[in-house]
């Protein structure tokens, strides 16, 4: 993390607007701020594994779930940076990869030339099959829904998200937010992810100041994604 941004909340505008000025004016493109995102959350899952574990560099189990956003997108990322460091990893899918975009489809596109699982979460028994998988899992990274989702989470995600927290024995990491929890209120408007530990992105989300958020979130971690947050938002606020 950034020592700059320490302390720092930010609402979801304001990451949107830090993600915007860093593409669209310093010309980062946004696949490389995904790609950060992606292997420095790697990163610390491989530490939490570890830690969990007791060995040094465990090979270990680990349930990517996406969605179809750019949450999915940083998914597909960890994924393909647990395969490359010897990680047995499988992606269940809620989303028509016809309709992933952007960044999220190269990423997509990555893991399918590499020949990573991918298996559709369509119906209730791909989803029945799916939670046998994550009963055998050491991991499961949630990277379902990001920071640009609002309201309630309507089936069949939600019953995804309840058999995920049923679950007692994999440590569960969520990429940016829990999947259903508003990251600006710090409250869930229905089913959300209850996760061990969250990586997020820039700096606390708003919301995570909530107590209820915790319930929801665990141990927060920043993790900094190649931009340079604090002069984007002085550079922001000098223009109003």
């Amino acid at each position: 993390m950034d020592d700059s941004t320490e302390g720092l909340r930010l609402t979801c505008a304001q990451c949107r607007a830090v993600d915007r000025y860093a593409i669209e004016e310093l010309g980062i493109p946004g696949v490389v701020l995904m790609e950060n995102a992606g292997r420095n959350a790697t990163d610390l899952i491989e530490k939490w594994l570890a830690g969990r574990t007791g060995v040094e560099k465990p090979r270990c189990r680990v349930a990517v779930l996406c969605g179809r956003g750019n949450n999915g997108g940083d998914g597909f990322v960890v994924a393909r940076h647990l395969v490359h460091r010897g990680h047995d990893v499988w992606i269940d899918l809620m989303a028509d990869p016809a309709k992933l975009a952007g960044d999220a489809a190269v990423n997509h596109a990555i893991v399918e030339k590499m020949a990573v699982p991918i298996r559709p979460m369509t119906d209730p028994v791909a989803i029945s099959a799916a939670v046998e998988r994550w009963r055998q899992a050491d991991v499961i990274v949630d990277a379902l829904l990001g920071t640009g989702f609002v309201g309630a989470v309507r089936e069949p995600m939600a019953e995804v998200i309840r058999q995920v927290n049923s679950l007692s024995g994999p440590l569960v990491v969520a990429i940016d937010v829990p999947s259903g929890l508003d990251a600006d209120s710090g409250q869930a408007a229905g089913e959300a992810v209850r996760a061990h530990r969250t990586v997020t992105f820039l700096a606390e989300k708003a919301g995570y100041a909530c107590d209820p958020a915790r319930a929801y979130t665990g141990q927060v971690v920043v993790v900094d994604i190649g931009a340079p947050t604090s002069l984007i938002l002085s550079r922001l606020a000098a223009a109003g």
